[in-house]
């Protein structure tokens, strides 16, 4: 196999990670999917991560870097430890998925702009396949392609989830709501002007268990939410801080750009639902044990507004992220309890008090029709099946779609 050759090669070399022979791995992944490679090819993957660890650059080289990681997420199932994370490839585009610090680093305004790239990037590349798909231009994920109509609609509602983003980073007018899939080859263009940087980790990122089409239109809508929900998370921590240092416009605005993140990426599940139920069913079988319900970045939205109740804490979502749930319970500032030490000293009253209860009673709702058109599509999906993670699937949306995003609101 020449797969075989390129990395003996690499191995019996100076293992530079620079000189990875990433494309040939990835051809082998997609040609059966992650979770049929051959345990032979895993073997020699597995020797290489042993190598790029014993490196010289490994701990501050991002060439080695990258590679590691990379060697992580395509090892996770034959390291036993795959998951909803692991499946996501979250550490390769800059969701690492830990709940301690905000994702990507620097000053608040660049951690928007890094976001709101990232988003645009993975609409753009999911966007970019559909075409070349119906073009026949690919090979990749042959299984079960949706007819044009189909495309043409995945196009149009994908350009509209991105269209909020371009504009945060000031690109309104260069992508027009015309054509779809005119519009969508355009908005992949601005894409890769945008991050020509990010281009291999995001394509080292798309890692699917199967070969059905579908599950590459999942990978980034899910990937895409996971970017959405670490914002907002960034914007509900500093809501907590602005209403401690009694700042109360600042907080009401860090509230009302949490919301339009969530409210904006609705053409998300849009664009989601074009799934066939089929496609779905046919790959699914292969991601048991990575569930949503592993998420960490929701989690840690619906934590940082209220304290969890006691079964909540208790369940399988948060015992699927235990680090989270260990700063939950060691007193982890929330909005609620900003709120009301703010009302209780005296320094939260009259119209600023209004205005944020207001703003928080909107991301509220915003939040709750979330979670309804979530418990939506994944009924349309998975029927009364049972979800993957080992969760009880719709059941368990249906239980936790209503509970209280604040107590306060």
């Amino acid at each position: 196999m020449c797969f075989v050759r390129e990395l003996n090669c690499w191995l019996s070399g100076t293992t530079d990670p620079a000189d990875f022979p990433y494309l040939a791995v990835l051809r082998e992944f997609h040609e059966v999917g992650k979770h049929f490679v051959e345990k032979e090819t895993l073997s020699l993957l597995d020797e290489s991560r042993g190598r790029v660890t014993g490196h010289p650059a490994a701990g501050h080289d991002d060439s080695a870097r990258l590679l590691r990681d990379f060697l992580d997420v395509a090892l996770d199932k034959w390291d036993g430890r795959y998951d909803y994370r692991s499946y996501l490839a979250l550490r390769l585009i800059g969701l690492s998925g830990e709940a301690e610090e905000p994702t990507f680093g620097g000053d608040n305004a660049a951690r928007r702009l890094l976001r709101d790239r990232l988003v645009v990037c993975l609409v753009a590349d999911v966007l970019n396949f559909e075409l070349a798909a119906a073009a026949h231009a690919t090979t990749l994920l042959p299984r079960q392609r949706p007819g044009l109509t189909v495309v043409a609609k995945r196009c149009r509602l994908g350009v509209r989830a991105a269209l909020p983003a371009l504009a945060r980073l000031g690109l309104t007018g260069l992508v027009q709501e015309g054509e779809p899939t005119s519009a969508a080859a355009t908005l992949h263009a601005v894409a890769v002007d945008l991050d020509s940087v990010g281009a291999l980790p995001l394509r080292l990122s798309m890692l699917p268990v199967h070969v059905t089409h579908d599950e590459y239109l999942f990978l980034r809508v899910l990937q895409a939410y996971e970017c959405v929900f670490a914002g907002v998370a960034d914007e509900l921590r500093a809501v907590i801080a602005a209403i401690g240092v009694d700042d109360a416009r600042a907080a009401a605005d860090r509230l009302e750009y949490a919301r339009n993140l969530i409210l904006n990426a609705g053409p998300l599940f849009s664009l989601l639902a074009t799934m066939q139920p089929k496609s779905f069913q046919t790959f699914r079988q292969y991601t048991e044990g990575a569930s949503a319900i592993q998420s960490r970045s929701y989690k840690l939205v619906e934590s940082l507004c209220r304290g969890p109740d006691q079964d909540r804490l208790d369940s399988a979502a948060y015992a699927a992220v235990p680090e989270l749930r260990a700063r939950v319970r060691a007193g982890q500032p929330t909005i609620d309890d900003a709120y009301w030490s703010a009302v209780r000293d005296g320094r939260l009253v009259g119209a600023d008090r209004d205005l944020i209860t207001r703003r928080m009673e909107l991301f509220a709702e915003t939040l709750l029709q979330w979670r309804r058109t979530h418990h939506r599509i994944a009924v349309r999906m998975l029927g009364p099946r049972p979800g993957t993670g080992y969760t009880e699937g719709t059941p368990y949306l249906a239980a936790v779609r209503a509970l209280p995003v604040f107590f306060t609101a």
